[in-house]
């Protein structure tokens, strides 16, 4: 085996690992005959609302990407921003880290721009969400009536980590906007010893990759992605909360919205975890939070976990196929090219090139 294919295979083979270890460690100790008996209560009503609510808060993201690319194109569509986000969620469900590619790529053949500048406007939110992630798990510290920090011994250190992340990247980010010519000249001399069109194609996909760095402009535009992030994250703690109705854990005990909030922060660094849409990893962390927090037996959390990663699983699993065929369809209607998954790659690139 050559090594090219070695590394795809520990590509695929490490994060199904890292989820079959996650999955045991998370119901190892937990009667899965009592978790099915609990998944059998959902109430179906609260299971439409948490829908509902999952689906807007990434409408919301949409319409906060739409700001972000602003400047590059103020007129974007909303089904073709909401239908990336979504497939970029689908990819990223069975192959992570991927689906950040096929989001910039999809979106920038559907409205016509560069998919290296849209893949720095992916870059821009994803340091937006990690910021918001830290600033939300420092709330949930003010929320929780205990130590947070003694009872999720690894928080604090994921919190400052993040931080770092977050400085540094942010640091870059203004360096490379800043000095871009600077940058511009290293890349050509380095690269235009051994080959000038290589270093000519280096030099226009870093221009475009800062292009989208630097997308995100405008006191109004600033404001209305921050005022946005706010609604994103609410909703998401929001859902949490209303994902204790559908299995009636209201019943159990009181909840409340803080209690939502804290799950929501805490589990979502399962979701950073480099496993397959958060498989395993969000199971072990949810199910700790409200064991351990919260007080829920066993079962009931681990019905928890389940019940609200399948929805979420499932919906970004149909995703990608829904919105591609919705598009095609758009766009055969005006006798536009249709895309799949792997011509788009094709001809994203011919249109970089042209």
């Amino acid at each position: 085996m050559n090594k090219k294919l070695l590394n795809k295979a520990l590509g695929f083979l490490i994060p199904l690992l890292l989820t079959a270890a996650f999955l045991y460690a998370a119901f190892r100790n937990i009667d899965l005959n009592k978790v099915v008996a609990d998944i059998k209560n959902v109430r179906l009503n609260y299971l439409a609302l948490f829908v509902f609510l999952f689906l807007l808060s990434h409408i919301i993201r949409a319409i906060r990407w739409k700001y972000i690319i602003y400047s590059a194109k103020k007129d974007a569509k909303l089904i073709h921003l909401f239908g990336a986000t979504m497939i970029g969620y689908g990819v990223n469900a069975v192959v992570p880290r991927l689906g950040e590619v096929y989001r910039a790529v999809f979106l920038g053949k559907w409205e016509g721009i560069s998919r290296t500048s849209m893949f720095g406007t992916v870059i821009v939110e994803r340091v937006i969400d990690i910021l918001a992630l830290a600033f939300s798990v420092l709330l949930s510290a003010l929320f929780y009536s205990g130590n947070l920090y003694s009872q999720i011994y690894w928080l604090k250190s994921a919190v400052q980590l993040a931080f770092i992340f977050i400085t540094a990247t942010i640091l870059l980010i203004i360096g490379l906007v800043i000095f871009k010519e600077k940058f511009s000249a290293i890349i050509l001399k380095l690269v235009g010893t051994v080959s000038k069109k290589a270093a000519e194609k280096l030099n226009y996909l870093f221009s475009t990759l800062i292009e989208g760095f630097a997308s995100l402009k405008g006191g109004w535009n600033y404001f209305v992605v921050i005022a946005l992030t706010a609604v994103i994250m609410f909703l998401y703690g929001l859902n949490s909360y209303v994902g204790f109705f559908v299995l009636g854990m209201n019943e159990i005990q009181k909840v409340t919205f803080g209690m939502g909030w804290i799950l929501m922060t805490i589990s979502a660094f399962g979701v950073v975890i480099p496993t397959p849409g958060g498989l395993g990893s969000y199971h072990l962390i949810a199910i700790s939070v409200l064991t351990l927090l919260f007080n829920f037996n066993p079962s009931i959390s681990g019905a928890y976990a389940i019940v609200t990663h399948i929805v979420a699983y499932a919906i970004f699993v149909a995703s990608p196929f829904f919105f591609v065929f919705w598009v095609n369809r758009l766009r055969a209607t005006r006798g536009e090219e249709t895309l799949n998954f792997i011509t788009v790659f094709k001809s994203s690139a011919r249109q970089e090139e042209l």
